[in-house]
């Protein structure tokens, strides 16, 4: 089950200690909160609909590893609110405030059966942490204010290799388009697990799969650039700051490899974004989505010198050039899409 720990005299938000409801309104939107019941477990969603402006489209937003759709996460949601989008997010299985055991993505099957004898349910395996973040997104998507609508799927980091595992498991013209922001299909060289570590780990038959044991690299460090914008992701209550777990690391890098085989597979119209000094999930991710997809309709923009986490961790007038350019690409879409309803 999902766990937060508030240190003593911590806000409750980002923003302080205002009311959630009068800082929403503050920023031009409505913001819903819930829990949606799937069969592998409860997530934890929100809403954020534009004040003032009629619904154009509907966006899908999916989170980074370790994150959550609260705290700073939520600053994308509300821009694109801002411009006329309803948008949807979701914690992923093993993060924020939904189900699962933290950052567990692991999918070795003699893992799954010890785990769930010792656990009662692990919430593993990537592919079934998207199915589950998808079925809330097809619930909102396929209902009555929205069905008409163009609807687009978002993905940050990690949250982007489980945007294309949703996409892949999507029937045909479900989605209008896809937003990559430096998504994780390759990782760089030092942050790949060790072959050696996950051999000794897979000789415990799976016993080590949940071990948070995996070197973490200093993660953090190599997304954020902006020094006042880490300290305030940092005190994050629900952020995960253990080492990364045996079975998550093999899960990663066993999915990166099967969308780096599958790009060919992408026909839907894109938008990808990168910095060129990414330190977490190689710049090469975006460019390889862009030389080998199929789609017609394909956009990459790199930024020189930006490292991971672009809208969250840049300073402010880096972070407004990529914000910048993404309403710039949805605007374009919606208009030139938007007459075309998806075969529901």
């Amino acid at each position: 089950m999902s766990s937060e720990t508030q240190q003593p005299g911590t806000p409750p938000n980002f923003w302080g200690d205002m009311p959630e409801k009068e800082y929403y309104a503050s920023q031009g939107v409505t913001n819903t909160q819930s829990y949606f019941e799937t069969p592998n477990g409860k997530l934890f969603t929100q809403g954020f609909l534009p004040l003032d402006k009629k619904v154009k489209a509907t966006v899908y937003m999916t989170h980074g590893y370790g994150s959550d759709t609260g705290w700073l996460f939520q600053k994308i949601c509300i821009s694109f609110a801002n411009w006329g989008y309803a948008v949807f997010a979701a914690d992923l299985l093993g993060h924020g405030r939904s189900d699962g055991i933290r950052c567990y993505m692991g999918s070795n099957s003699i893992a799954q059966d010890n785990i769930r004898y010792m656990w009662g349910s692990s919430h593993g395996d990537l592919d079934k942490i998207a199915a589950t973040s998808l079925s809330f997104f097809k619930h909102e998507r396929l209902s009555e204010p929205y069905k008409g609508l163009p609807a687009f799927l978002f993905g940050e980091s990690m949250g982007g290799l489980a945007t294309m595992l949703m996409y892949f498991q999507s029937e045909p013209n479900m989605w209008t388009g896809l937003i990559f922001s430096a998504p994780l299909f390759v990782i760089p060289e030092p942050m790949k697990p060790s072959k050696v570590h996950l051999f000794m780990y897979g000789l415990l038959f799976g016993l080590a799969d949940t071990w948070a044991a995996m070197p973490d690299n200093k993660m953090v460090g190599k997304a954020i650039k902006d020094p006042e914008k880490l300290k305030i992701i940092a005190s994050n209550p629900r952020r995960y700051t253990g080492k990364p777990r045996v079975g998550t690391m093999r899960e990663i890098a066993r999915m990166c490899q099967y969308i780096q085989d599958n790009f060919s597979k992408v026909t839907a119209p894109f938008l990808t974004v990168h910095g060129t000094a990414d330190g977490v999930a190689c710049p090469t991710s975006s460019q390889l989505l862009f030389e080998k997809a199929s789609s017609e309709d394909k956009s990459l923009k790199m930024y020189e010198g930006m490292y991971h986490s672009l809208i969250q961790g840049e300073p402010d007038a880096n972070a407004n050039l990529v914000v910048k350019d993404m309403r710039g690409w949805i605007d374009e879409r919606v208009e030139r899409y938007g007459s075309k309803k998806s075969d529901d």
